[in-house]
C-alpha cells in the first residue's frame, strides 16, 4: 500500500481487547485510500452503498473511512461520503459509543477523540455525539452492549434513545433486524438487562407491547412474593440463564406468561387459561421476529403446557402420555429435556433459585417407564 494510506484497528475488536474478553471480528478502517488502491492491493469489495473490503488472506473488512450524512427515515436511510480525505477522526465520530469509536493503529497506539477508555473504566454507555438519534437500531444496540457488557447507560443517552422511541423511527426496523439484536442479547450472562433498558427507554411499549403489558399484573401471591408478572418474567429469565446457555429455552422462558395479560380483570389475580390465551400474543411476537422454527416450536409448548408439568402428580397415566406426544418428547428426548427445564426455571423464578423441583424428575421417570414398554401396549392401556 502507498505509504499515505493508514490502516486502523477499530470498535469492537479494540474495546474487547482493552476489556480481555475474546473476539472473533476483526474490522479495519482504512484512511487515505480510494477503492482502485484496495483493487490494486487485492482486496475484494462487497459494500454496495459504502466501500467495504475483504482481505484477500484473511477476509476481514476493511472499510473506507467515513462520514455519514441522515437523508431519510430509518436505519438505512444515510448517504456516505467516503473520499479520501476523510480522517480517522471523522471516522470515528460517526460512531454510537464513546467505547466503539477508539482505533489501534498497526503499532498498537491507542486513538481515544472521545474519552471511550475513561466510560470503559466506569462500564458506562455513552453516546458519541447528537447524531446518536440519527439510526433507530442504536437503541436496541444499547440495550445489548448493557447485558453483553453488563455496563450502566449515561442518563443524557438513555434520553436520546427516548427521543428515538418517540419518533417513530423504531418501526422503521425489520423483525429480522430486531431479532439479530435479541439472539445476541439472550446470549449473554445478563439477558434480562436487555428487556429493562428496552423499558427504561420507553421502546418496550412499541416493540414489545405483548411484554410491557405485563407490568403491573397482579399474580396469586405463592408464585411469587412481589405478585406482579413482569417482575416473575424477568426472574424466570434470570433462572433459565443460569440452568442453560440454549438460547431457545431462554427465549421460551421469556414469553411463557404472556397470556396473563389478557387475563379479565374481574379474575385477578387469579389466571385460569392463561396457558392457552398467551399462545396468541406469542405468535404476533414469533410471526414479527421470525425467530427460528426450534425457537418457535419450544415456546408455544412451553406457554400451552407449562402447568402440565408444575401438577404433574396429579394427572392421570394417560393425560401424561398425551402430554409426551404432545412435547414431541417420542420424536427427540431432548425436547422433554428443554420442556423441563423451562418449566424448572418458572420455579425457581418465584423469588428462590435453590428451590427443588421434583416434578421435572418425575415427568423423565415417567418417560423412561413408557420408553422401556410396548407402545402398543401403551397406546391401548392408556388412550
Amino acid at each position: 500500500m502507498k505509504k499515505s494510506i493508514k490502516i486502523y484497528l477499530v470498535g469492537g475488536a479494540v474495546r474487547d481487547d482493552i476489556l480481555g474478553r475474546t473476539t472473533s471480528d476483526y474490522d479495519y478502517v482504512v484512511v487515505g485510500a480510494s477503492p482502485k488502491d484496495m483493487l490494486d492491493d487485492g482486496f475484494i469489495q462487497v459494500g454496495k452503498s459504502f466501500p467495504v473490503f475483504l482481505h484477500p488472506k484473511t477476509k476481514d473488512e476493511y472499510a473506507l473511512a467515513r462520514k455519514e450524512i441522515k437523508i431519510t427515515h430509518g436505519h438505512t436511510g444515510f448517504e456516505f461520503d467516503s473520499n479520501p480525505n476523510i480522517s480517522l477522526e471523522e471516522d470515528l465520530y460517526r460512531r454510537d459509543f464513546t467505547i466503539n469509536a477508539m482505533a489501534k493503529s498497526e503499532d498498537g497506539k491507542i486513538y481515544d477523540f472521545h474519552r471511550g477508555l475513561e466510560d470503559l473504566k466506569s462500564k458506562t454507555l455513552r453516546h458519541v455525539s447528537k447524531h446518536f438519534v440519527e439510526d433507530p437500531l442504536r437503541v436496541l444496540r444499547a440495550a445489548r452492549f448493557a447485558s453483553e457488557l453488563n455496563f450502566d447507560i449515561a442518563n443524557e443517552t438513555i434520553e436520546l434513545m427516548k427521543k428515538i422511541s418517540h419518533s417513530g423511527e423504531l418501526q422503521s426496523l425489520s423483525g429480522e433486524r430486531v431479532f439479530n439484536e435479541i439472539k445476541k442479547s439472550l446470549q449473554s450472562q445478563n439477558p434480562w438487562k436487555f428487556w429493562e433498558v428496552l423499558n427504561l427507554c420507553d421502546a418496550l411499549e412499541v416493540l414489545f407491547p405483548e411484554l410491557k403489558s405485563l407490568q403491573g399484573v397482579p399474580q396469586t401471591k405463592k408464585y411469587h412474593p412481589e405478585g406482579d408478572v413482569w417482575i416473575h418474567t424477568g426472574l424466570v429469565l434470570e433462572a433459565c440463564a443460569k440452568l442453560t446457555d440454549k438460547i431457545e429455552c431462554r427465549w421460551a422462558a421469556l414469553t411463557h406468561d404472556l397470556g396473563k395479560s389478557l387475563t379479565p380483570k374481574e379474575d385477578l389475580p387469579s389466571h385460569k387459561g392463561h396457558e392457552k390465551t398467551g399462545l396468541i400474543p406469542l405468535k404476533r411476537l414469533n410471526e414479527f421476529l421470525k425467530v427460528p422454527n426450534s425457537w418457535k416450536v419450544l415456546s408455544q409448548r412451553v406457554c400451552e403446557f407449562h402447568l402440565l408439568n408444575h401438577y404433574i402428580n396429579e394427572l392421570t397415566p394417560k393425560r401424561i402420555y398425551k402430554l409426551f406426544q404432545e412435547i414431541g418428547a417420542f420424536k427427540d428426548i431432548q425436547n422433554l429435556n428443554d420442556y423441563t427445564l423451562c418449566n424448572t426455571a418458572d420455579i425457581k423464578g418465584r423469588g428462590d433459585f435453590n428451590k427443588e423441583y421434583s416434578q421435572a424428575s418425575y415427568l423423565r421417570q415417567c418417560f423412561k417407564y413408557i420408553q422401556n414398554k410396548d407402545y402398543s401396549e401403551i397406546i391401548q392401556q392408556y388412550t
